[in-house]
């Protein structure tokens, strides 16, 4: 008596969780469906700024990346306006810290093309696993040529792996739909910073936010002084950068400008920048001074 007096209760319980499960489903298949579309749109800004930086490494800071073309399936191209010069250790470096912040970019293989006729200048391969990497002729500066990079991506299993996970999180995803129906606040979408603190000077990595320079595994700390001038350097590589717009952005608001102040910060920069032979700051005399990156000698990484 006591189950049979149950059962028109449960049904409807069942029935409505069953449908939760289902409407979820549909919900979180097309949310997959929007993030796979915003997951490729985030790639090619990636991309773009892989081109950026590469362009500022070569001492260029006023050409065009051209549009990324996607080549095929999982095969994306950066081109350039202008001829350039690369260093290896360089893009290698810009690349792989850019493209990890693409979660399907675990295994890819980069070739850079003369545009000419479409022969490889240069070429290395990234894997998850580390140990797998191809990575061959670092420190050989590449002549100034025109050039595209080429990055083919290793299809991902994403579609059969997804589909496992959500059914063995169905009850889960009952949950999440019931949530979201209680919710009146529209899910957001969290854009990961396509601009991090970080810049690649040569073969160098500059942490803005930490104050840190690191060189073939050693870390060198900069004052908070030193480390905003090295920023304004560093972002007009090879570029000439005034005295008084150094002294202006950098004392100003400390109400005195002092020009010997320049000088002395200078020569502290240059001594910590000693840990990467390839980087000199240059004094243009009577106009400022610029960071040189040296073609004939570069420090990997």
């Amino acid at each position: 008596m006591y189950y049979s007096r149950n059962v028109p209760i449960r049904k409807p319980k069942l029935l409505l969780g069953m449908f939760l499960i289902i409407f979820t489903t549909g919900i979180c298949l097309a949310f997959n469906w929007d993030n796979q579309d915003f997951d490729s749109s985030k790639r090619e800004v990636l991309l773009r700024k892989i081109g950026h930086e590469v362009l500022l490494q070569s001492g260029d800071s006023t050409s065009r990346v051209l549009p990324i073309k996607k080549a095929k399936e999982n095969q994306y191209q950066i081109r350039f306006e202008n001829a350039l010069a690369f260093q290896p250790d360089s893009l290698i470096t810009i690349t792989q810290r850019l493209l990890k912040q693409d979660p399907l970019a675990s295994n890819y293989i980069v070739n850079v093309l003369n545009s000419n006729d479409s022969s490889v200048a240069y070429a290395f391969a990234i894997s998850k696993n580390a140990k797998d990497n191809i990575i061959a002729c670092k420190g050989r500066i590449q002549p100034k040529r025109a050039y595209m990079i080429n990055i083919e991506f290793k299809p991902t299993s994403t579609t059969s792996e997804g589909k496992a996970y959500l059914f063995a999180g169905l009850p889960f995803l009952a949950f999440v739909g019931l949530m979201y129906f209680r919710s009146a606040r529209p899910r957001q979408k969290l854009i990961a910073n396509l601009q991090p603190n970080t810049l690649t000077i040569g073969a160098t990595l500059f942490d803005t936010e930490k104050h840190q320079l690191l060189s073939n595994d050693t870390i060198t700390c900069l004052t908070g002084t030193e480390a905003r001038l090295l920023k304004i350097l560093a972002l007009s590589v090879n570029v000439i950068v005034d005295r008084a717009r150094l002294q202006k952005e950098i004392w100003e608001d400390e109400g005195v400008i002092v020009g010997r102040s320049l000088d002395m910060f200078i020569s502290k920069l240059r001594k910590k920048l000693e840990i990467d032979p390839s980087l000199k700051i240059v004094n243009i005399r009577g106009r400022g001074y610029k960071i040189s990156i040296a073609t004939s000698h570069v420090t990997s990484l």
